[in-house]
């Protein structure tokens, strides 16, 4: 009896699932595949048909057929997870179309054997001259230009951050944050021992007022801040209060953090960083993951003259250091001009996708930047963060509640108990409109 050729698909299948078939690796000719089996030619392009169907293979003219990575699992409309734990992950990377071969084309290179013994050596955490110059120029903005020798790189932004925690606070030292911040700066800092103090924001962001009042109270360390599309609000800080923000951390002498992964979609509008007001104790964080991809990115750390070393250092202990292949590779992508592509793509991607929330969400209380890939929702009463998640969740859409994001334990959660985030990046344009409709229907019926 011939054995059907889906028969033989299920059992590649259960191969590629089982793991027994790596991601990336090639299958072979169809011609051998077929010797192989004892199956007809003609059955073995079905059975390869039948699996790039499904989603399991790809074909490259030229080159062969490959086990393709897997799909994204179903349920993650507005890609965020659902989550009662203190922190969640936060998996806002947007792709922009024809991303993979970009950025395949810019990283052919390094395969050469003699290109890869090099890329794959390592690299200190003040990586390369090429890498500091290149990250250099593509952080520059106007009003603020870093010096090439102020760079460090980590393995991603997150990293960067912990780095210039690590460095600047000891265990038990008090940072203070916006009362709402991201939630991953709560993770470093509980395994760091480093205390967070919410401190008051308004309209404009956070308030110089009372980040002298904190300090004046018990002496922070550190301020850790996201003056350009501030996450989880959107809110960018316009520039007189970035001008007193750094006067008053001049005037108490107090390092700063400053986390600009976000800016790149604001472009010039994205405002003069604080690091051109306080150079010579603002610490500049930034990174590719959002620019490019997550899976293999680098994080930026500019830091003030002279603080060099201890920030290396930092880096170096926590393990934090950005590998050599992907300094290479982000070289690479930043010359070409890959990176660059990418961003523009995503800007347009990114204000898409806040039409489709203004259009749908419109006059229920969402707060966001036309440029973000993020939005505030301020439920209508009566409903709770937390009941609008798990009501969200079974109609198969991801929503992150308000409290994810409260500095400062569960006191500081009353703000935020009645609003969501929603991350709008990673589902197609479609499947976001179908969510943010029926996002809609349960806000209004209520719970």
């Amino acid at each position: 009896m011939v054995e059907d050729y889906r028969s033989i698909a299920d059992r590649i299948a259960a191969d590629i699932t089982a793991g027994r078939l790596k991601q990336g690796q090639r299958l072979p000719p169809q011609r051998l595949f077929a010797r192989r089996r004892g199956i007809a030619a003609s059955t073995a392009g079905r059975v390869y048909g039948e699996l790039a169907r499904r989603g399991l293979v790809v074909g490259e003219v030229g080159r062969g057929t490959f086990v393709r990575a897997s799909p994204l699992p179903p349920g993650r409309a507005l890609a965020e997870p659902v989550t009662r734990a203190p922190v969640g992950p936060d998996v806002d990377h947007p792709p922009a179309p024809g991303q993979s071969e970009l950025l395949a084309a810019g990283i052919a290179p390094l395969l050469r054997p003699d290109v890869l013994t090099e890329a794959t050596r390592t690299a200190p955490a003040a990586g390369t001259p090429a890498a500091r110059q290149a990250a250099a120029g593509l952080l520059a903005t106007a009003g603020w230009h870093p010096a090439p020798d102020r760079l460090l790189f980590a393995g991603d932004a997150r990293q960067a951050v912990a780095g210039a925690l690590a460095a600047l606070v000891r265990p038990g030292g008090r940072v203070g944050v916006e009362r709402l911040t991201y939630p991953l700066v709560k993770e470093v800092a509980a395994r760091l021992g480093i205390v967070l103090v919410p401190l008051a924001t308004d309209e404009q962001g956070l308030r110089p007022d009372a980040l002298a009042a904190a300090h004046r109270s018990t002496p922070l360390s550190a301020v850790y801040v996201q003056p350009t599309l501030h996450h989880p609000t959107s809110m960018t800080t316009g520039q007189e209060r970035r001008r007193r923000l750094a006067a008053t951390a001049n005037a108490l002498r107090l390092p700063v953090v400053e986390d600009r992964i976000w800016a790149f979609l604001c472009g010039a509008e994205g405002g003069v960083p604080l690091a051109a007001y306080a150079p010579e104790r603002t610490y500049v964080v930034d990174g590719l993951s959002k620019r490019v991809a997550p899976g293999l990115t680098v994080g930026f750390l500019v830091v003030p003259e002279g603080h060099g070393e201890e920030a290396a250092g930092a880096l170096r202990s926590g393990g934090w250091t950005a590998g050599r292949f992907a300094l290479e590779a982000a070289v690479r992508w930043i010359e070409d001009g890959v990176v660059a592509r990418l961003v523009e793509a995503k800007r347009a991607d990114a204000a898409a996708r806040q039409r489709l929330v203004a259009e749908h969400l419109g006059g229920l209380g969402v707060r966001s930047d036309p440029r973000a890939y993020f939005a505030w929702w301020r439920l209508p009463r009566p409903w709770r963060a937390e009941a609008f998640a798990a009501a969200a969740a079974e109609r198969g859409i991801a929503v992150t509640p308000g409290p994810v994001f409260a500095a400062g334990g569960p006191g500081a959660e009353g703000a935020a108990a009645h609003c969501v985030r929603l991350g709008l990046a990673s589902a197609p344009l479609p499947e976001l409109a179908r969510a943010l409709r029926t996002l809609a229907d349960v806000a209004r019926t209520g719970p």
